[in-house]
C-alpha cells in the first residue's frame, strides 16, 4: 500500500544511504499512529469519573504522544544524518511506548480506550525495534 510517509521517502533527492525504506515508513508511520491514540487516550481518562487514580496514565500517554511526535519527525528529515542521534531517538521512543503500552493494560479491563492506546503503543513499540535492527 502507498502511503504520503512512503512517497516522501521515494521522492527524496538523495541517497538514504541504504536505509530500509519499509522499515523507516513502518516506524513513522506507527509513530503518528500512537502519538495521536495516546493523545486521544489522555483525554479520555481525563472524562472518566475516577480521573485521579488515572493520573499516572494521563502522564504517560502525554509524555509517549511527545516523543512519538519528535520521534516522526526526526525520522523525516535525512539531510544532515547522523546515525546516533537516529538510534538514541527510536531507543527512546521504544522505551517509552512500552512504559506507556504496560501502564494502560494495567487500565484495559475497564476502559476501552487504554485497550486501543496499548495495541498502538505495542505495535510502535516494534516497529521502532525492527528499525534500529535495520540500522545496525
Amino acid at each position: 500500500m502507498t502511503t504520503s510517509v512512503k512517497d516522501m521517502l521515494n521522492t527524496y533527492p538523495a541517497d538514504l544511504g541504504g536505509v530500509d525504506r519499509e522499515a523507516m515508513a513502518a516506524c513513522i508511520e506507527a509513530c503518528v499512529a500512537c502519538a495521536q491514540a495516546c493523545t486521544a487516550c489522555a483525554d479520555a481518562c481525563l472524562s472518566e469519573g475516577m480521573v485521579g487514580e488515572l493520573t499516572k496514565c494521563i502522564r504517560t500517554d502525554m509524555d509517549c504522544a511527545d516523543i512519538c511526535n519528535a520521534t516522526a519527525a526526526v525520522l523525516s528529515r535525512h539531510t544532515g544524518y547522523d546515525a546516533n542521534i537516529t538510534r538514541a531517538v527510536v531507543r527512546a521512543c521504544a522505551t517509552v511506548c512500552k512504559a506507556c503500552g504496560d501502564e494502560c493494560e494495567s487500565h484495559a479491563d475497564t476502559h476501552e480506550h487504554c485497550r486501543v492506546c496499548t495495541e498502538a503503543c505495542r505495535r510502535c513499540e516494534q516497529a521502532c525495534e525492527e528499525l534500529l535492527a535495520s540500522l545496525g
